[in-house]
């Protein structure tokens, strides 16, 4: 067996890495806040101490310009380097180092009229920029060099230039973006230089023993992005002007092509950074899709990079690095690639949180204590709601017995680890079992739980789900419809002519079940190559063969439906939906809005769109109208005359919902 690199430590400008983990760039919304610093020190201490080599912290703007909102985080001043001491003094004493992310948006700046190297409107921002005037990049220069002697000033180990993800670097250096006609624009070594100019300012106002990690967009993924003899280009001379490290960027923000998300092979993008290698005499960090260690360890065995680079894994488990050095992968709470409750709710201006790790970026607000008073409690139903409830009043001290009607644990997990692009849950069952078993839970799986059951009990939890929500139609009783559990969970037949009513998550995760042919591209990063048009040969520019993706056909004709008029499956995730809504698509299934929903009969759903009487001639109707929850037992639970608490869809059934139901699940242990 090959000796394991992930805990080798890695020398980088005068400084030693105590390992081969770096965690990742990741806005949290504290950046804005007065006291925001406190919560940052707690969250990156709390990685610190799990061990992890070096951080690297969410944006930060040189100046006012480059703040993603009015009220974004720069550091321009003495006053606002002071604020970021308190974090870096946390995480030096656990013994890692801390890098700032220096991040100018350029024309991705929302709420305002951005800057950009030229005026051209970037597709995902309303705003039309305004193009810098030659005086004003000569500064946007000086600013990026101020903004990293601030950061050396507030004690952070050195910076991370963003120059990928189509943010202003990006876009002076991309054709796509830069059609300027002065010394930063036109040739390929003038579109270099503004990027090339920063780093060598910080090199020499900074110094020798600062790290200076340059994140480079080795594939662009957008039409007239930079081939790999540009990239071969840039990476000698951002080595010539002073970088310590490179990190490797994947994807423009306004690209059609999921990079992150949970549908995206684990390191899919692994070989690309081994070009970046290959070609630098730097040490490269590999990211995107990097969560288990084994999947980490493989890169560094291959030589494909120095270092991985993990970021929402940091969200899903502080203790991600000591596990992974300690050989107990086992035990790791692994991120499952939602993006639901961190970059989600980071673009409505929400917290950043995580779905299986609710205390992530709330290490302040939820705080774990032992239990007072040793309680005996049952928890009814091993959901995400109940398997965490469990888990958490079981590490408080409480003896804990958990029952099921079913025969695994899961509730609905077990149903969308099913899905096509889903698999990541199977992760978070095995964590919460491992959990659950080494704290001790009494399991009780395939008991249907009588209330005389628990009478001995000192608390209850009711953790029972949901009822799929029954609709009023005429015909609904007809051999044609069906229930999404019945296709998902119980996998009753389905025909080859199918409406879906219901355009939600759960309509949704039915139609790609229903049409997913052949083998699933989220396992094979070649196959969702090839899905994606992702030049694996980098000579396209870009990285792009064709601007859309070739998915393989449904053999079924599908339908999803919907009585909201507009775009079909606008209420899905803000980071992911646009990924569900263009796979369905490229797949052929029909989606229509503005439905009345008339009757089902021999004849398949009748349905009025626009006045019009339309009937949709299927073998199965699929209803997906939501949610309501289980309380069947409340009533017979609270005759006993003990505390009944109601989590997870028990409590609240308006959709699926793992975040909602894990965070409850939380609480409620933590309150007992």
């Amino acid at each position: 067996m090959q000796a394991s690199l992930l805990g080798r430590p890695l020398q980088v400008s005068g400084h030693v890495l105590r390992n081969r983990v770096i965690m990742g760039s990741m806005h949290t919304g504290f950046e804005e806040h007065p006291e925001g610093n406190e919560h940052l020190a707690a969250f990156y201490q709390a990685r610190a101490k799990g061990g992890v080599a070096l951080i690297i912290t969410g944006g930060i703007s040189p100046n006012a310009d480059g703040v993603v909102t009015d009220e974004g985080a720069k550091l321009t001043t003495d006053e606002e380097a002071a604020w970021h001491k308190v974090v870096t003094d946390a995480v030096h004493q656990d013994g890692a180092k801390i890098c700032m992310q220096i991040l100018h948006t350029g024309r991705y700046a929302m709420m305002r009229q951005p800057v950009a190297p030229s005026a051209i409107q970037a597709p995902i921002n309303p705003a039309r920029p305004r193009a810098l005037s030659l005086s004003e990049v000569k500064q946007t220069v000086k600013d990026y060099i101020r903004c990293a002697q601030l950061a050396q000033q507030a004690g952070y180990d050195g910076v991370e230039v963003m120059g990928s993800e189509g943010y202003l670097i990006n876009q002076f250096i991309a054709k796509r973006t830069n059609q300027r006609d002065d010394e930063y624009g036109g040739s390929l070594e003038n579109r270099h230089r503004f990027a090339q100019e920063i780093v060598a300012g910080i090199r020499a106002a900074c110094g020798n023993d600062f790290i200076i990690i340059f994140r480079l967009s080795v594939l662009d993924l957008v039409e007239d992005g930079s081939t790999w003899e540009d990239n071969l280009a840039l990476i000698a001379r951002i080595e010539a002007a002073g970088a310590s490290m490179f990190n490797t960027g994947i994807g423009w923000h306004e690209a059609r092509i999921p990079t992150i998300a949970t549908m995206v092979p684990r390191a899919a993008f692994k070989e690309f950074t081994g070009k970046l290698k290959q070609a630098s005499t730097l040490p490269v960090i590999a990211t995107n899709r990097i969560n288990m260690p084994e999947v980490a360890e493989s890169i560094l065995q291959a030589g494909l990079a120095d270092a991985v680079c993990l970021a929402r894994p940091m969200l899903a488990d502080a203790e991600w690095t000591n596990k992974a050095l300690n050989q107990q992968s086992a035990a790791i709470n692994t991120c499952i690639a939602c993006n639901q409750a961190c970059l989600d709710h980071i673009f409505v201006g929400k917290l950043t949180s995580c779905l299986v790790n609710p205390f992530a970026c709330h290490e302040l607000q939820l705080i774990q204590t032992p239990a007072l008073k040793k309680k005996k409690i049952a928890v009814i139903g091993a959901g995400p709601a109940g398997m965490a409830c469990a888990k958490t009043a079981a590490e408080r001290g409480h003896q804990v017995t958990l029952f099921d009607a079913l025969s695994e644990l899961g509730g609905q997990l077990n149903i969308a680890k099913t899905i096509p692009g889903k698999q990541e849950f199977y992760e978070a069952i095995r964590y919460f079992k491992h959990e659950l078993e080494k704290l001790g839970v009494h399991i009780q799986l395939n008991h249907r739980v009588q209330a005389d059951d628990v009478s001995n009990f000192d608390e209850i939890v009711l953790a029972s789900g949901i009822h799929p929500r029954q609709i009023e139609l005429e015909g609904i009783s007809h051999s044609k419809v069906m229930t999404y559990l019945d296709v998902l969970r119980e996998r009753k037949p389905v025909g080859n002519n199918v409406a879906i009513i219901g355009s939600g998550g759960i309509g949704f995760d039915v139609g790609e079940f229903l049409s997913q042919d052949g083998p699933d591209s989220a396992l094979d990063s070649h196959l969702f190559q090839q899905e994606w048009q992702i030049d694996a040969s980098l000579e396209h520019a870009g990285g792009l063969t064709a601007p859309e993706p070739q998915l393989h056909p449904s053999k079924r004709n599908i339908t999803i439906c919907q009585r909201k008029p507009g775009v079909v499956g606008r209420t899905l995730g803000k980071t992911t939906g646009w990924i569900h809504r263009l796979t369905l698509k490229e797949r052929g299934v029909n989606m229509m809005g503005g439905l009345e929903y008339v009757k089902v009969d021999d004849a398949g759903l009748h349905v009025k769109q626009a006045g019009e009487d339309k009937i949709l001639a299927v073998d199965h109707v699929i209803v997906c109208a939501g949610q309501v929850p289980n309380r069947d037992l409340q009533a017979a639970l609270e005759a006993l005359g003990k505390p009944v608490h109601l989590i997870g869809g028990a409590e609240i059934a308006a959709e699926l919902d793992a975040k909602r139901a894990i965070l409850s699940g939380t609480q409620v242990a933590l309150s007992l």
